[in-house]
């Protein structure tokens, strides 16, 4: 995508112009934190902080889904291999790792889209 088309792309996001539906027909918005155990995920697997995983409530584990934070356009995908967030008001739950490529360590939390690949 050129710089151009980019830029234009998040001002609309931004001014709140482009909804769910122009990201994808399924898309789900809202809140995203991350987090960095070492315990066992719902899957069975620990939990490793470096990788791009994420916890959802209700996605089977081992979906895959395209997450992009709202605010600097920056998406990447990550696999659901643990529940949560327990927290009222978010979504998803990602790695440290995924947290860290999508550019909000500091804030703690973005408002992001994703769409469930497979």
């Amino acid at each position: 995508m050129s710089f151009k088309i980019r830029m234009a792309f998040l001002a609309a996001m931004t001014a709140g112009i482009l909804s769910a539906t122009a990201i994808g027909a399924s898309a789900q918005c809202g809140r995203a934190s991350w987090y960095a155990l070492t315990s066992r995920t719902a899957s069975g697997e620990r939990m490793n902080p470096a990788a791009m995983t994420a916890a959802h409530r209700t996605l089977p584990l081992g979906s895959k889904v395209r997450v992009t934070n709202q605010k600097n356009g920056k998406s990447l995908v990550v696999r659901i291999n643990d529940r949560g967030p327990f927290i009222k008001g978010r979504i998803l739950d990602l790695s440290k790792g995924a947290a860290q490529r999508l550019g909000f360590i500091s804030a703690g939390h973005a408002k992001v889209c994703f769409d469930r690949l497979r």
